[in-house]
């Protein structure tokens, strides 16, 4: 089974391990060190080696940072995970809602006769500390460079991951790594950069169509590569991880061990571009001068997904459409208090595993019942595992990585029979995903521009919900992917190939979450009768077909078009998996999409 229920992180561990990083501070005459949820390639998702917060604090969110000073260690968390982060650290630490508090201001709370604060350059930005220090300007703060504390005091630290490299057939990857490069050289040479440094596992893995095992639920290898104007590669990588696969690279990339990547940069010649938001400072401080900011050169062609990654996309989603229905098909056989959530996740990867495109699920499946349903991120472990009560929600969010696609699904299920009052709230919410799919807007908007169209329903009724209304998502790459975002503060404009997860939700904690999602794609919309023909409009394209349960949904709440929409959608549901799975589910199928 890929999905384990270990407790990984335990509040009491947190407290000596402070203790230890706090003699390490006073050894060395430092006020602070910066302990983030990151590793030197500045991807969202990190190998055990590098799980060094959660190892610290006993945070295990996918974002978030420790400051550890003398006397107080603050642990910085978004919206998504201010519920989880009080059950996960000890007393000793103190959550901090960030970014409504911002490190700076923090530190100057903290320390207001100033301070030298820690960080290692290897797992910070460019951006992060330029920011951070240009607002400690005249406070007394410095921020100084150091060796990773954390490093010193964890004695058992698992090794850097090592895990073999494939490549990744032409036939999904629809464009070969030699046409890649040479694309994204032009491009460089028209913005006068002689080359590129790359440091996110994502980009190197689609540039040169290769994929690895490094992260667990994310088919990358730990690397880094610079891109030359002239389209070569030289691409840093333990050769232990290429074994065979250098032979499918192409004859313009060149292979070198990882620790020979300064000594290279010291050799380059300028102007080489580096992304200040996904670059460690230590690489700009190698490059120096010869460095120039600019975007990251992989990042944009990789969100353009191409017609093979998209036809390939949809294949997966079919396939795993087929997968949630037998499971919603089977649980809904089972009677309220018989199930614990360990047991639907099990059960769900059994269903997905029939399939054997499939390589691992994409993330850690969040199956939350009652009140573990509103922590957004929830991961049932032993100690956690709840029964399914009637009366209950359960949200049930899970996804695959297949050879051909990735996959995010959020289902939220009724257990038994649900109150008034979060039908309704599944009303509104499922309302917002409904006007999400159904807009089209002017090309070169962005997330930010659209976003608010999911929440209105919510808003109306004076609700909302902390977290984005959608991610990118790769093909057959990591379940989160930028730039493209439905969010408040993307200012990235969407494009046609881009896939994006629709994904409202409402959240009442110590009572229940609700949270509906499916993946979209931006294509080119038609002209309806009577639009202006000279407007470029875009629209979504809909990935994702398994039933919403009608037996959460107000009817008389929803308008016609509402209505039609959703009859429209299980129609498609029904035609497209019913096919697909066997007798009993296919029953199940026809009475969950029946028209409302």
């Amino acid at each position: 089974m890929f999905q384990t229920f270990d407790v990984t992180a335990r509040p009491e561990q947190g407290p000596p391990r402070l203790d230890a990083l706090r003699r390490e501070l006073a050894r060395e005459g430092l006020d602070g060190f910066l302990v983030p949820r990151a590793d030197a390639h500045q991807g969202e998702y990190v190998a055990a080696h590098d799980e060094r917060l959660s190892w610290l604090s006993g945070f295990t969110g996918s974002a978030g940072f420790c400051a550890a000073l003398r006397d107080v260690a603050g642990v910085f968390i978004d919206g998504r995970y201010r519920t989880q982060v009080k059950a996960q650290v000890a007393p000793e630490f103190t959550p901090v809602p960030w970014p409504d508090v911002q490190l700076a201001d923090w530190l100057k709370q903290q320390l207001p006769q100033g301070g030298r604060v820690a960080y290692d350059p290897w797992l910070h930005t460019v951006s992060e500390i330029a920011r951070t220090g240009a607002a400690l300007n005249g406070s007394g703060i410095a921020l100084v460079q150091s060796d990773n504390l954390v490093d010193r005091i964890w004695t058992d630290q698992p090794p850097p991951p090592m895990m073999p490299v494939r490549p990744h057939p032409i036939e999904f990857a629809g464009e070969s790594a030699a046409d890649k490069c040479a694309r994204l050289a032009a491009g460089l040479r028209g913005a006068g950069h002689r080359s590129a440094v790359i440091t996110l596992p994502d980009s190197i893995m689609w540039l040169l169509n290769i994929r690895g095992a490094d992260i667990p639920r994310n088919p990358v290898a730990h690397g880094f590569a610079v891109l030359h104007d002239d389209g070569r590669v030289d691409l840093f990588m333990a050769a232990a991880k290429l074994g065979d696969v250098a032979a499918h690279l192409d004859a313009a990339v060149t292979c070198h061990e990882p620790d020979a990547l300064l000594g290279y940069l010291a050799t380059l010649e300028g102007p080489v571009r580096i992304d200040k938001t996904t670059v460690p400072q230590k690489i700009s401080d190698t490059l120096g001068a010869r460095a120039e900011f600019g975007d990251e050169p992989c990042a944009l062609p990789k969100a353009r997904k191409n017609a093979a990654e998209i036809e390939g996309a949809a294949q997966a989603h079919l396939r795993d459409g087929a997968a949630m229905v037998e499971l919603l098909c089977w649980l809904d056989a089972q009677p309220p208090g018989s199930l614990t959530e360990t047991q639907v996740v099990t059960r769900l990867e059994a269903c997905r595993r029939s399939d054997n495109a499939l390589q691992d699920i994409s993330f850690e499946t969040i199956a939350g019942t009652g009140p573990n349903g509103a922590i957004m991120h929830y991961r049932v472990t032993e100690d956690t595992d709840a029964t399914l009560q009637g009366g209950h929600l359960m949200v049930l969010d899970s996804g695959g990585q297949y050879l051909d696609g990735t996959t995010d699904i959020t289902r939220t299920i009724a257990i038994g029979t649900v109150g008034e009052e979060e039908r309704a709230a599944f009303t509104r919410v499922l309302q917002g995903m409904i006007a999400m799919s159904r807009l089209r807007w002017p090309a070169g908007l962005a997330g930010r521009d659209i976003e608010c169209v999911g929440r209105v329903p919510l808003w109306l009724a004076g609700q909302d919900f902390n977290h984005g209304l959608g991610h990118g998502v790769g093909a057959y790459l990591s379940v989160h992917e930028g730039p493209q975002r439905l969010s408040k503060i993307s200012h990235v404009p969407l494009e046609p190939g881009m896939i994006l997860s629709n994904e409202p939700g409402y959240y009442r904690e110590g009572e229940f979450g609700i949270r509906i999602e499916n993946l979209i794609v931006v294509q080119q919309a038609a002209t309806p009768p009577g639009g202006d023909d000279e407007r470029d409009m875009l629209c979504w394209q809909t990935l994702t077909y398994v039933p919403i349960d009608r037996r959460l949904i107000v009817t008389q709440m929803l308008t016609e078009a509402e209505r039609d929409w959703l009859n429209a959608y299980h129609a498609d549901v029904a035609a497209r998996i019913g096919p697909r799975v066997g007798n009993d589910a296919r029953l199940w199928l026809d009475a969950a999409t029946a028209p409302l």
